[in-house]
């Protein structure tokens, strides 16, 4: 299966830097990126919400970096760093595009920014946690059950 941008030359530098731009031309009022060894994180205010998303990063050591394409030879280390920076550099214009289109979709009046976003948004006072964070679990659950959830907020099971 082919990846979207697979084969892009754009750094992931320039792709946040895309993304900063874009955000800033959609009225966002503030803007973080940073990351972790296995994720990326990315946040922004706009219309009253704090916004995050967790982009998760290719692991370095998975045989899709490490292996030749044919999967029959180790690659050199050189090799396999270029392998996985391509996927990582892959992986931001996805985020890039996936941003692009919600406020755009938004703008256009097709949905809106709540909507768009709001698995990603912050709740105020839930140490960072998104409402996709709480949610999907609750959701999985009943979807396992068969029985409706009571879809918390606040302090449930989640």
């Amino acid at each position: 299966m082919s990846r979207f941008a697979q084969d892009t030359s754009v750094s992931v530098d320039r792709s946040k830097a895309d993304i900063e731009k874009l955000l800033g031309r959609y009225g966002a009022t503030k803007f973080a990126a940073g990351w972790e060894e296995s994720e990326a994180h990315l946040g922004f205010c706009i219309a009253g919400r704090t916004i995050r998303f967790v982009l998760p990063l290719p692991d370095k050591t998975h045989d899709e970096f490490q292996m030749t394409p044919a999967g029959r030879r180790r690659r050199h280390p050189i090799d396999a760093e270029k392998a996985w920076e391509q996927a990582c550099r892959s992986r931001w214009r996805a985020l890039l595009l996936v941003i692009k289109a919600k406020l755009e979709a938004a703008e256009c009046g097709i949905s809106t920014i709540e909507d768009e976003f709001m698995a990603w948004t912050v709740l105020p006072g839930s140490r960072g946690r998104t409402i996709g964070d709480v949610l999907r679990p609750q959701i999985a659950e009943s979807i396992a059950s068969g029985r409706p959830a009571p879809l918390l907020l606040g302090g449930g099971s989640a």
